[in-house]
């Protein structure tokens, strides 16, 4: 079977995480911080928060910005659930921003027409989520902008971004948002088993971040409501939660962190092979500009049923065989606890048409040119073919 992405874990990996077992720590140690400083460095920003998710980690930056019941929270229907469920844990309201044709990333065209009617109707959002799919950037210079038109708050979700890049600069910057979320589940880029992290500019959100990640205490004398009444106070100034990231994670991320480069490299080689053994076929390939050096997560090709394919077709004959594709995603309004909340359909076409048409083919290193060879023939074979591989 070749899936659609996995963990690449080296020897030296492993050999990381056993010398963490044998160490006096294997949670709230040296290594998790070591770890934060290590990505946030990379990514050019001042600070990093390490979770045991994305998903805790969009859900503490949500509650660092504030939001809470009655505000507003968009973000793209074209993403895991993960996006905007981070929003109605704090008790929040979602909104979806349809996307862009060509990028698949929040349409930065739609996403004004949005805030403009918005704003005459007094339903503007406190928070928007763009979302970085593919490990391609949202055009985030101009949704920084509109935010300080419209007065909201930004939180990249770059679950699929890590060691991408926008304008020059790496993904996690935050130059054009308040917080980013990376993600380091197995299929993503680098791994920690399980993991994410929040990176920022601002101290006041940073100091936040680390409390509701750890029970909303503080140990900081700074911070506390009264003096300390010695070495081992501590004060729980919010209510918070135990999303920490353990020591054997961190370590595995610092190891990981070295091969990053080298991983989205290898990435960007298969997708460049791809569009060279798509040329000239009826496949829809997906497209990067410029401003962009994609992580290339995912590699979604689409396939019209107007071009004499089937995508639901074309989907099954890779999964018999042996090619374990995807579709990334289902559009979250689309899910039936979100069907509750009176979405409609059609003020999504972009979303909705590329639901129809995606397909997330293979791309993880190591994968070989014989697989690929395999999963172009498969695709491009004349339907009742018998397959002889």
């Amino acid at each position: 079977m070749i899936p659609y992405s996995k963990q690449n874990i080296s020897e030296e990996d492993i050999n990381a995480i056993i010398d963490v077992l044998k160490s006096d720590y294997l949670t709230q140690g040296p290594k998790t911080p070591e770890f934060e400083k290590i990505v946030s460095t990379y990514c050019g920003v001042k600070y990093g928060c390490a979770v045991n998710s994305a998903t805790s980690g969009l859900h503490i930056a949500c509650l660092a910005l504030g939001v809470g019941k009655g505000d507003i929270v968009w973000t793209s229907p074209i993403s895991f659930v993960a996006s905007s469920n981070c929003a109605l844990y704090c008790g929040a309201t979602v909104d979806f921003v349809d996307i862009d044709s060509l990028s698949y990333n929040m349409s930065v065209t739609s996403l004004e027409e949005k805030l403009i009617l918005a704003k005459k109707k007094g339903i503007l959002p406190k928070v928007v989520i763009p979302v970085h799919l593919s490990g391609k950037s949202c055009d985030m210079e101009k949704i920084h902008d509109l935010s300080k038109e419209y007065g909201f708050k930004i939180i990249e979700d770059a679950s699929h971004a890590i060691g991408a890049s926008y304008k020059n600069q790496k993904v996690g910057s935050c130059i054009y948002s308040d917080i980013t979320v990376f993600s380091f589940h197995p299929v993503k880029i680098i791994t920690t088993c399980e993991g994410g992290m929040c990176m920022t500019n601002d101290e006041n959100l940073y100091n936040l971040l680390l409390r509701y990640r750890s029970h909303g205490i503080t140990r900081h004398a700074e911070e506390m409501k009264k003096k300390p009444d010695g070495l081992w106070y501590y004060e729980q100034l919010n209510l918070g939660f135990n999303y920490r990231l353990n020591d054997l994670q961190s370590v595995l991320g610092i190891s990981q962190m070295k091969k990053l480069d080298s991983f989205v490299k290898e990435r960007n080689i298969i997708a460049s092979d791809y569009n060279d053994l798509f040329s000239g076929s009826q496949i829809d390939l997906p497209k990067i500009n410029s401003e962009n050096y994609s992580s290339w997560h995912l590699y979604i090709i689409r396939i019209s049923n107007n071009n004499g394919l089937n995508r639901n077709s074309v989907f099954e004959k890779l999964r018999n065989n042996g090619i374990y594709v995807n579709v990334h995603y289902i559009p979250i309004y689309r899910q039936p606890y979100y069907q509750k909340m009176n979405f409609k359909l059609e003020d999504y076409p972009e979303s909705e048409k590329f639901y129809e048409e995606a397909i997330s083919i293979p791309v993880f290193p190591g994968l070989e040119d014989q697989q690929k060879q395999k999963i172009i023939s498969i695709i491009s074979e004349p339907f009742g073919h018998q397959n002889l591989f």
